[in-house]
């Protein structure tokens, strides 16, 4: 294992909650951070720079120095208008751990090195897993098969033994990880850390509209569709929520051209169509994220005794 012990040191829970779009905020990362796991959020959840000023600005005035450090989740693909603005407020508020998805992270690392923050990288397959680690990231997240939102098609029991083999940096691993039992599997497979998203979006402190929320306690992984129709990048959604947009089986057998435009753009288009992972059936109740891990911890103690 390869986690900074100062990092380590700091957690309850050798996790990260994911950052999720329309689901992860402020309220959420704090909670996750005093929790005792790592907190984060797309900074495309601020639909605003104003906003996005104001939720960094306020993680950092109320997390004390020994809780675990918190992460912000930029996308850095050519299509994404908003994120040299964004890496602007990175630069003024320096989170600890800045994660890049859909795109490669050179094009931030020197500047969060500068200020002493950490880069981890999102990445779905082992050769981007390769491109990634030749940028000298410090950490790479393993989105396997599985995962909710933009996925892997690779099973986490291949993809991390794969990746470590030749990567000593961080390793987290992402894709139906919704109980302690899981997070102490990925350890296993030579990941440091887990990733979480699915599990978290129902808790009182997310984003997640109340409907959302219902349709993730009612689903089970046949309830989730993989499909590229939605963002020309293959995600999984509630077949669900799907349905009720009007989508059907043949439209979401087509490929969207890839165009990830801004925040505010973003929000309206997919405000009504829900992603999870396979783990939902791990989802039973809308309650506290405080209360989502303890029951993470015992059930990973319990696998570890």
């Amino acid at each position: 294992m390869s986690m900074p012990k100062s990092i380590a040191d700091r957690l309850r829970l050798p996790a990260i909650a994911a950052p999720m779009f329309l689901v992860s905020g402020l309220e959420m990362v704090l909670a996750a951070c005093k929790g005792g796991m790592i907190g984060s959020f797309p900074a495309n959840n601020a639909r605003t720079l104003d906003i996005l000023d104001d939720w960094m600005g306020q993680i950092n005035a109320t997390l004390p120095a020994d809780a675990p450090p918190w992460a912000i989740n930029i996308m850095v693909h050519r299509s994404y208008s908003r994120w040299e603005e964004e890496m602007e407020l990175v630069l003024k508020h320096k989170p600890p751990i800045v994660i890049t998805a859909l795109g490669s992270p050179s094009a931030v690392i020197d500047a969060v090195h500068a200020y002493g923050g950490l880069v981890y990288a999102d990445v779905n397959s082992v050769s981007f897993a390769r491109k990634a680690a030749a940028t000298g990231v410090d950490g790479l997240i393993l989105i396997g098969a599985g995962a909710g939102g933009h996925t892997g098609q690779i099973s986490g029991f291949a993809f991390a033994p794969a990746v470590r083999e030749f990567f000593d940096g961080t390793l987290v691993l992402g894709g139906a990880i919704g109980s302690g039992r899981a997070i102490r599997a990925a350890q296993m497979l030579g990941a440091d850390m887990a990733y979480l998203g699915t599990r978290l979006i129902a808790c009182t402190e997310s984003l997640a509209v109340a409907g959302y929320k219902q349709m993730l306690i009612e689903a089970g992984a046949e309830d989730i569709v993989l499909s590229a129709a939605l963002t020309g990048i293959p995600a999984n959604w509630l077949k669900a929520s799907l349905m009720a947009a009007g989508y059907d089986a043949e439209g979401l057998k087509a490929k969207a051209q890839i165009d990830l435009g801004r925040p505010e753009d973003a929000a309206a288009r997919w405000r009504d169509v829900w992603s999870a992972g396979q783990g939902v059936g791990e989802v039973h109740a809308i309650e506290p994220l405080s209360q989502i891990i303890d029951d993470l911890v015992q059930d990973y103690q319990r696998a570890g005794a």
